[in-house]
């Protein structure tokens, strides 16, 4: 199986480099990862959402929004074939 990098052109047998779009795509799930870099942001108790502390509410939250992201990345890449 060939990686996306390493595809070969029809015409010419050259690589062909994915568009900047497509690469575009994957940069969305650097989010999920960049917004736990820096705990002090959610580091704290309040404001409680739906009862949960604020540190567990922004965890739970990014679960539901990586869950959402990889959804439409996958999505994204079956739509251009």
């Amino acid at each position: 199986r060939q990686l996306p990098w390493q595809a070969w052109n029809r015409t010419g047998g050259k690589r062909s480099a994915l568009l900047p779009m497509a690469k575009a795509r994957y940069l969305l799930l650097l989010l999920p990862f960049v917004a736990y870099l820096y705990p002090p942001l959610y580091d704290r108790m309040e404001p409680r959402i739906f009862g949960f502390p604020f540190f567990y509410a922004y965890q739970l939250i990014w679960v539901a929004l990586t869950s959402l992201l990889l959804a439409a990345v996958i999505w994204m890449k079956r739509s251009r074939r």
